[in-house]
């Protein structure tokens, strides 16, 4: 996989680790360049009110995480867009999806991981970065940035996984509609320790109070839908199918 690179772009810190972080500690191995571009700082990523003094400290510390998570899977230091948390549904699409262009121009990635246009858990900024990807993904496909993209992938959970776990709050996806399912036990540790990098959420994620057998039922395995495909193949297809 030489001379390949991954762009995942997603809302805050801490996304890029629990849906596909696996993936991504994978995908290093094998000599993929990995940029993650997050849109926030996640200063509003705290259960109760805080002051703007509260918010700032916050945002410094979500984004030493995001830094110490890159770090632990092997990947390149992160971008951040440094959008206000909680309001990126209120943004212009074509002024986010200029900003992720422009990192896209100078990356150039042959494929792209995101969220779902629902945001996977009907989060409102996960569904503005959605449609920014999406925008940004437009200008590449119709030949008005150049780039050698191969294919946009979302990000999943699969409905057998959901229900199993009883995870009701997601907007889980059919078995068979997801085109890839990766097992990341190879990875296991690396992406426990990207998730430990995020200290300051440890509490808001039910499940790593949970069993390990459910832990590693959600979290062993990362699911991806194929959006769009520029190409028959990309290096992520390729990647699941001989994974």
């Amino acid at each position: 996989m030489t001379d390949s690179r991954l762009l995942v772009v997603m809302a805050h810190p801490d996304d890029e680790t629990f849906r596909c972080g696996g993936t991504l500690a994978l995908l290093a191995r094998r000599g993929v360049t990995i940029q993650v571009l997050t849109a926030t700082r996640g200063e509003a990523g705290s259960a109760n009110p805080l002051s703007p003094d509260e918010r700032d400290r916050l945002a410094l510390a979500r984004e030493q995480e995001l830094h110490c998570a890159c770090a632990a899977l092997g990947i390149e230091p992160p971008l951040l867009l440094n959008y206000n948390d909680g309001e990126l549904d209120t943004v212009a699409d074509e002024e986010a999806g200029g900003q992720v262009l422009a990192v896209a121009d100078e990356f150039r990635p042959q494929v792209v991981i995101t969220w779902p246009p629902d945001g996977l858990s009907g989060h409102p900024d996960h569904i503005a970065v959605s449609r920014w990807v999406d925008l940004a993904f437009r200008h590449v496909s119709t030949g008005t940035s150049k780039h050698d993209l191969a294919a946009l992938y979302y990000v999943a959970v699969a409905s057998s996984v959901a229900n199993a776990l009883g995870y009701t709050h997601l907007h889980a996806t059919p078995d068979d509609a997801i085109t890839l399912t990766i097992n990341v036990f190879a990875a296991w540790d690396q992406k426990l320790a990207a998730i430990q990098c995020h200290r300051t959420q440890l509490a808001a994620s039910p499940v790593l109070n949970d069993t390990t057998e459910r832990q590693r039922l959600f979290l062993g395995q990362e699911h991806f839908i194929r959006a769009v495909g520029l190409k028959k193949s990309d290096f992520l297809l390729e990647f699941g199918k001989s994974g």
